[in-house]
């Protein structure tokens, strides 16, 4: 029976959800600060959706990641008795029927990569720089800066955290509000990864309301492009109320492939925002 990589990657998220600990809530502080996002060690490039969530599951501290055969190729090894890490990409095929009617299927193909601290010989080239520290107690002058160049309509002190699609503005209670810089930009990001899904944006659909699938699976982008940046930046964030997990919970048992149409539109939105700010493409990790 062929094996359904959907679904294997679907039971692994919910085993963590169900033990009440997603798995992209990392606290960054504890593991050193700055950008966090998975990489590939030789070409550099950032891994993307998915497979960012799976790497961190792995528990390993460093974020650079290579196969077998790039280790050897930089005058490398992976050590003797090291167990990857399984990551995936999509692929597809195309066929013809007798009347030369094409079809074309998407499926999931998986591929193995291991951290560089399961290597040995690797030139220094592969090793991610030490992060510079944070103040969290202060606001951000690089995260200020990126809120700005989004040009949305962001309304500080008026009110609770929230995106209006009707009103097209995010709204979020002061700064003092918030116990320290974490908590208040990583609900920033939150509401950003709704922002960027109005229709005159990426336009993806945010008329679900609470219980819905629909409302869950938004829900869920906005947590996932809320833990990429955080994830960029170094800033810790919190586990959602309960009540948004067990949603997530009926989501995905409904629903093999949401996890990876929920990380893939996250993706988008995070990378939507970035070229906001950064006014160029992102390249991601094929590799």
């Amino acid at each position: 029976m062929a094996r359904n990589l959907y679904h294997e990657v679907s039971e692994r998220i919910l085993a963590e959800l169900e033990a009440g600990a997603p798995p992209w809530i990392k606290p960054w502080r504890s593991i050193g600060r700055g950008n966090k996002i998975p990489m590939n060690a030789v070409s550099h490039r950032p891994y993307s959706g998915a497979n960012v969530i799976m790497l961190w599951m792995s528990g390993h501290a460093s974020n650079r990641w290579i196969t077998f055969h790039q280790a050897l190729e930089a005058g490398g090894n992976v050590r003797k008795g090291s167990h990857g890490t399984r990551i995936y990409y999509v692929s597809s095929y195309t066929r013809k029927d007798k009347d030369d009617n094409e079809t074309t299927a998407r499926f999931l193909k998986e591929y193995t990569v291991f951290n560089v601290l399961q290597c040995e010989n690797l030139p220094e080239r592969c090793f991610a720089g030490e992060p510079a520290p944070i103040n969290t107690d202060e606001r951000d002058d690089e995260a200020e800066d990126f809120i700005k160049l989004t040009g949305a309509d962001f309304r500080e002190g008026s009110g609770e955290a929230y995106f209006s699609p009707g009103g097209d503005f995010i709204s979020m209670p002061s700064f003092k509000n918030f116990k320290n810089s974490d908590t208040y930009y990583a609900t920033c990001w939150h509401e950003f990864g709704h922002w960027s899904g109005h229709k005159s944006r990426l336009d993806r659909d945010l008329s679900g309301r609470f219980g819905d699938r629909s409302y869950a699976g938004e829900e869920l982008v906005a947590e996932l492009c809320s833990a990429f940046l955080c994830a960029e930046w170094g800033f810790d964030a919190e586990v959602r109320h309960a009540s948004y997990i067990q949603n997530w919970i009926s989501l995905l048992k409904a629903d093999d492939r949401a996890f990876f149409t929920a990380a893939s539109k996250a993706q988008q939105s995070a990378n939507y925002l970035r070229s906001l700010a950064l006014e160029e493409p992102v390249q991601l990790a094929a590799e």
